[in-house]
């Protein structure tokens, strides 16, 4: 018997079913069925709709909105992108002009005409919020300080200067300075010498971390700081050369036994846009045990030619570690700070509490400040003065024109918000008819890429209202000055992280959607940060009417921004997810629906429902392929498959409407734990195939969460099985508290015991409480001689695999399939019909069988790319599963729809739940190619024997062609050829087509398999066969750059397509077939 097993045995806790495993009768499906065929309205298929650096005009965007409608896009959110000047052939229309009101208020008035809801970016640009309308006192700011050190036990003259015309006071504060015989390493008893770089090292420690030292390029560089007499370090503080630089430290200290390595550390300074920090090159402070020395040694590795330092302080006072990083000085350098990144060691215990400030001798002497000039009656001692003010980060809303640019709006004060919200949206509202904006409905706020604030007007008596202490004593703690301990300093800046977070979701995106309820207006949001975001993403999200992630349709961005959006929508009770879906770069006007659609369905099993095309550019003129960017998939009216987009925008409106009924369901809940920022969770322990997770945060399990049934449950219905805490020490004892309670009234709870409380409230009796509540909680679980144990009705687990709790549990997986099929899945429970996505992630064929938690159900299968529904007739019911046989093509995917019946035994009337197609007739030709008119193609139609890759043409008319052929032919169908149902199968096409039968439509073909139900349109005899294939622009962008540009006939903004460029597979090149389906 395995471990499991007896783990099993030994503490059973069987719960009620969860969501979807045994479905209520109902009479909704008949509704669900009409509804998937034909989409309703409310089932918005969107784009983001960029007017690019002020290139668009009144008839652009009445075109452009009526072929959006044409399109199957009803709603379009408005982007003012600011790209700097553009080399286009247009008169860029400025903001604000009259001539940029009449483009707006045209807009507006044809969406409402056509019924085309509408939504603006709130300010210009898409990241994220100001514009020139916010001043220096409205923006994002921070603490900024000047200091003196002053003798005190008389009166005290010093000038203290404003170290900007921006500065804003907040306090004067003064405290003693912390005694020490030898304070730090200076140039007067120190020699530095160094290998590895350009110059004298001297300069390190000359107190002006302008005078820089250079690496040359070795892959080492070592510094040697030699002094005669010892010194106790207990913090290394190294400024960078003020230019890009990422390596790896070391720091040694010589002793009897030569040099040990007292501190290993990164030196991460490699992105200076302060998106990411408002200080590009804040210095790095690592704390050290207390060590004795006089020889030290600095070896910085892999840092690169050019790169270097300006100074490296060596201090026998302690400072706080990565002060620069807690006080967002400085942030995540890259676009994807994953759970782990905001969180810090704990700090080395000091070894004299003198040498950390007391809290209790912080005075406020901020009435002493005259002007510039402190006058202080100064008590006895050395002291230190600290002027603190705030100043603006310089952080501006972006990318945007000139005109439209400004400071990005404080995060933590509504006021400015308002004043924000006045100056732009508002504008819109007054300047333009009530009747000609009646679709104008949604205020968009795009991802945050704005950085961090620590500081507004109100942050004392707001800090202090939250939690119970004055943060004022601390304010030296921004500089880096150990304030009552290193752990305490850690906690206060934990505390103001964390009221920045809060301050963000509910004073900024809460206002802002408050501020636009006001108008009548919602507010739509992508619920995260790729650039210094300071802020948790599930609260930040839950306070919007809306949320969204967002994709590319290659490569990685989306692993995590789906699941946040997602996931806050489920844990706050919002139907709709949306997704910036299947954006790019580079390969312009190389994508199209079908190379894009594997990503697009991955995100759709993670409960991404309502799709946003990116991008729709604004198109002002008759120039083809016309406007485009750098970054996007060209979903506008000038693509040569935009005539075709209703095939794919048909497939992501059914798709959308069946991932919008009921609640998703989901057996896990990983709790992302209180640490801000933070822009994703973490499944750890990892969940297996099979299951579906959320992420939840502290906010909805203390507000929010019940246990019913001993099921977590939210109350709109989202139920889960089990909490997993992450591996943190901390916890506020608020959360712990009601987890315990939760757990006792049956909740179940996968992860470690917390230790202590992250936050200085409530210090230190928090901490008391929250180990008093762990050890009754988790007892004499320790997640390794002990890994269960009951607890009133639920129950605490640690130390398991994510398999071993859900056995403990008795979950089964919900959809189950091999090991090594590439199939991933979503499901929503619906009542009385249980709902299935699955997706096949290759681009192979794929038989497997499919085991879903469902029973007394009968499976249905339902396909978003045609609209057809048919019976599943072979499948097995066990009274706890229902497994039947699939097949998928490849990058297919497919609703399975189980509606209940009350059958509950095994079906198995010989029917194959995927019939085989049967070659009927091969249309061998002769096939008749007629060109698009006005596209360079042949001017005559051309008749062909047989179907092959245009581009594989030795007419270059052909070979470069790009736009729509028109392929047409005729067929016989005798006696019973025309039996049973029909299809027309053409295999892959370059790279959309749709099938016209007898002068009717039928039906369209971009993806697998490639075939058209084409039964209810052919008839015996001679029939009529037009097949309108579309391809991308890829082929005549390569042809026309063989010619000189006065002789090309296209233009485009961003054209990376030269002579030798691959083409890319066009038209028709598989033999055409007529198709009968037959039962194996």
């Amino acid at each position: 018997m395995n471990k499991l097993s007896k783990l099993i045995l030994m503490l059973p806790l069987a719960l009620a079913p969860l969501a979807g495993q045994a479905a209520p009768k109902g009479g909704s499906h008949a509704a669900l069925a009409a509804g998937f065929v034909a989409p309703p309205d409310s089932v918005q298929t969107s784009v983001y709709w960029y007017w690019l650096s002020g290139n668009v005009s009144k008839e652009g965007v009445v075109k452009d909105l009526e072929a959006m409608k044409r399109a199957g896009i009803n709603r379009a959110f408005i982007g003012n992108i600011g790209l700097g000047e553009l080399a286009t052939p247009y008169a860029p229309v400025k903001l604000f002009t009259d001539e940029w009101w009449e483009v707006t208020h045209a807009a507006l008035k044809r969406a409402s005409g056509l019924g085309i809801e509408i939504g603006m970016f709130n300010s210009p640009g898409w990241s994220q919020a100001g514009g020139p309308w916010i001043e220096p006192g409205q923006a994002m700011r921070y603490l900024a300080s000047v200091k003196a050190h002053v003798r005190g036990g008389g009166k005290v003259e010093v000038e203290l200067p404003r170290p900007s015309a921006d500065f804003q006071d907040v306090r004067v504060v003064a405290y003693p300075a912390p005694a020490v015989g030898r304070a730090a390493l200076t140039a007067a008893d120190t020699r530095v010498t160094a290998a590895g770089t350009t110059a004298g090292a001297q300069c390190l420690i000359d107190g002006d971390p302008a005078t820089e030292l250079l690496f040359d390029g070795s892959p080492e560089a070592v510094i040697d700081l030699v002094t005669d007499a010892d010194l106790d370090l207990r913090n290394i503080t190294v400024w960078p050369a003020r230019r890009p630089i990422r390596a790896q430290a070391e720091l040694q200290v010589k002793g009897a036994d030569g040099y040990r390595t007292v501190a290993s550390f990164g030196i991460d300074r490699s992105n200076p846009n302060i998106e990411v920090g408002f200080d590009p090159y804040a210095p790095v402070s690592v704390s050290v045990a207390k060590t004795t020395g006089r020889e030290f040694r600095l070896i910085v590795r892999g840092a690169g030619k050019d790169t270097g330092l300006g100074e490296v302080l060596l201090s026998s006072l302690p400072r706080v570690e990565r002060y620069a990083e807690k006080t967002f000085a400085k942030m995540f350098q890259s676009p994807l700070p994953y759970w782990e990144e905001y969180q810090w060691r704990d700090q080395p215990v000091l070894d004299a509490e003198s040498l950390a400030v007391d809290p209790a001798e912080v005075v406020d002497i901020t009435e002493c400040l005259d002007g510039d000039r402190l006058v202080w009656e100064a008590p006895a001692g050395e002291w230190v003065v600290m002027r603190t003010g705030m100043r603006p980060t310089g952080i501006q809303n972006s990318p945007a024109a000139p005109e439209g640019t400004g400071l990005e709006v404080d995060k933590m004060t509504p006021a400015y918000l308002q004043h924000h919200f006045d100056a732009f949206i508002g504008e819109i509202l007054r300047c333009i008819p009530a009747e000609d904006r009646r679709t104008f409905r949604v205020v968009v706020a795009d991802s945050y890429e704005k950085g961090g604030q620590n500081f507004t007007d109100t942050f004392l008596a707001d800090f202090r209202e939250r939690y119970g202490y004055d943060a004022l004593p601390f304010l030296p703690v921004y500089d880096g000055v150990v304030v009552g301990s290193q752990d305490i300093s850690d906690r206060f800046l934990w505390d103001m992280r964390r009221l920045a977070a809060d301050k963000l979701a509910y004073a900024h995106i809460g206002g802002l959607r408050e501020i636009a309820h006001k108008y009548g207006l919602t507010l739509w949001l992508e619920n995260y940060g790729h650039w210094g975001y300071p802020g948790e993403f599930l609260q930040y999200g839950g306070q919007s009417d809306e949320v969204g992630g967002e994709f590319w349709g290659e490569g990685s961005l989306g692993d995590i921004e789906n699941r946040a959006a997602s996931s806050c929508a489920h844990i706050y009770g919002k139907r709709k997810v949306s997704a910036e879906s299947y954006t790019s770069a580079g390969n312009d006007f190389g994508r199209y629906p079908a190379m894009v659609k594997p990503r697009g369905d991955r995100f759709f099993s993670e409960g991404i429902n309502n799709t946003l095309l990116h991008v729709y550019i604004s198109q002002p003129g008759d120039e083809l392929p016309g406007m485009n960017a750098w970054f996007g998939t060209e979903f506008n009216r000038n693509n040569t498959w935009f005539s075709h987009i209703d095939l794919f925008t048909d497939y992501l409106k059914r798709v959308n409407y069946m991932l919008q009924q009921g609640l998703n369901v989901a057996d896990v809940a990983y709790f992302i734990g209180e640490d801000a920022p933070k822009m994703t969770g973490v499944t750890d322990p990892a969940l297996p195939r099979g299951y579906q997770y959320d992420y939840i945060n502290g906010e909805v399990l203390l507000e929010r969460a019940t246990v019913k049934d001993g099921l977590w449950t939210l109350p709109h219905g989202t139920q889960y099985r089990i909490l997993v805490l992450p591996k943190l020490k901390t916890m506020r004892p608020e959360l712990l508290a009601k987890l315990q309670a939760l757990v006792r009234e049956g909740g179940v709870l996968l992860g470690p015991a917390p230790q202590r409380s992250p936050s200085l409230e409530g210090y230190p009796d928090a901490d008391a409480r929250v180990r008093r509540m762990a050890a009754e909680l988790w007892g004499g679980v320790d997640g390794k001689a002990v890994k269960a144990a009951r607890y009133g009705k639920g129950a605490v687990l640690d130390g398991m695999s994510m398999e071993e709790a859900l056995a403990y549990v008795q979950c089964l997986p919900d959809c189950e399939v091999g090991a090594d099929v590439p199939v991933l899945f979503g499901h929503r429970d619906a009542g009385d019909v249980q709902i299935y996505f699955l997706t096949n992630q290759s681009d192979a064929r794929i038989a497997f069988p499919c085991t879903l938690r469902v029973t007394g159900s009968v499976p249905e299968a339902w396909d978003a790319v045609t609209g057809a529904i048919r019976p599943l007739p072979e499948f097995e019911d066990d009274g706890r599963r229902t497994t039947l046989p699939m097949v998928l093509e490849p990058d297919q995917s497919l609703f399975v729809v189980l509606r209940a019946d009350g059958a509950g035994a095994a079906h198995g009337d010989g029917t194959a739940n995927f019939p085989t197609p049967v070659r009927v007739k091969t249309l061998d030709g002769p096939w008749t190619l007629t060109f698009q008119e006005g596209r360079r193609g042949p001017a005559e139609p051309v008749v062909a024997d047989e179907l092959k890759d245009l581009r594989l043409s030795d007419d270059e008319s052909v070979r470069y062609f790009s736009g729509s052929v028109r392929y047409e032919t005729t067929f016989d169908l005798r006696g019973k050829e025309k039996s049973g149902r029909l299809y027309v199968n053409t295999g892959q096409v370059g790279v959309m087509a749709k099938v016209y039968v007898n002068g009717k439509y039928a039906g369209g073909v971009w993806t697998a398999p490639y075939r058209v139900d084409v039964t209810d349109f052919v008839r015996k005899g001679k029939n009529t066969l037009v097949i309108d294939v579309v391809n991308t622009w890829v082929n005549r962008l390569i042809g026309d750059s063989r010619l000189p540009e006065d002789q090309r006939g296209t233009w485009t903004l961003n054209n990376p397509w030269r002579p030798d460029s691959q083409l890319q597979p066009s038209g028709l090149f598989n033999p055409v077939v007529i198709e009968r389906m037959i039962a194996r």
